[in-house]
């Protein structure tokens, strides 16, 4: 499995996956809405499978010997491999910028617990739709990005305007009392995440088993 991981890596990953990535730094510019960063994960894997469908990549991976159902394995682990470096790299400029930017971000939500929770929610939803509606046909990325991406838009968009309004306050905090608030938001993200992988997989690999290529 994880041979088939490399490859992807090495010759089916756009350069674009590799640069989307390393995004993550930008929890560390002020006055800036992170909640980009997510999309910037979700539209790395897109650019990449768009680059795949233009180079025959999952045709080419259906004639390697391994099961049709671990090329969709395969792709699933891309999609999470860059998206959960994309917050290990972003995790040391988070904590860098409570201490170099004290005043917080007045463009949008702090990057704290809840903030990552959503994150991970995002990811989720996108992941979810677009393998498991490109894995139909194996080539209409496009029609899987935009029904995907805009579930993961909302998401943003309610996370980012919360942490604006009063009530909601604490959702933008970085005080320890507040941080301790927002850890069930982080571990409904981890666990929602998990399962729409899990299940994006299995739901992406029975459509691709049946897909005349």
């Amino acid at each position: 499995m994880f041979n088939l991981l490399y490859k992807e890596l090495r010759l089916a990953a756009h350069p674009n996956l590799f640069i989307f990535t390393l995004l993550g730094v930008l929890v560390i510019v002020p006055a800036y809405p992170y909640g980009m960063v997510f999309i910037f994960g979700c539209l790395a894997p897109y650019i990449t499978m768009m680059y795949g469908r233009e180079t025959n990549d999952i045709y080419y991976s259906a004639l390697l010997p391994v099961p049709k159902r671990d090329v969709v394995k395969a792709k699933c682990l891309l999609f999470v491999t860059a998206q959960i470096t994309q917050v290990l790299i972003s995790l040391p400029f988070a904590f860098l910028r409570v201490w170099i930017l004290p005043d917080g971000n007045p463009a949008g939500i702090e990057a704290n617990v809840a903030y990552y929770g959503f994150g991970l929610i995002i990811y989720a939803l996108f992941n979810f739709i677009f393998l498991t509606e490109f894995f139909k046909t194996a080539y209409k990325a496009g029609r899987a990005f935009l029904l995907a991406v805009i579930p993961a838009v909302v998401v943003m968009t309610v996370m980012e305007v919360l942490s604006h309004i009063p009530p909601f306050a604490w959702l933008d905090s970085v005080q320890t009392t507040d941080l301790l608030r927002q850890v069930p938001i982080l571990c409904v993200g981890v666990v929602v995440y998990l399962i729409a992988n899990i299940s994006a997989y299995r739901i992406a690999a029975r459509r691709f088993e049946v897909v005349d290529l």
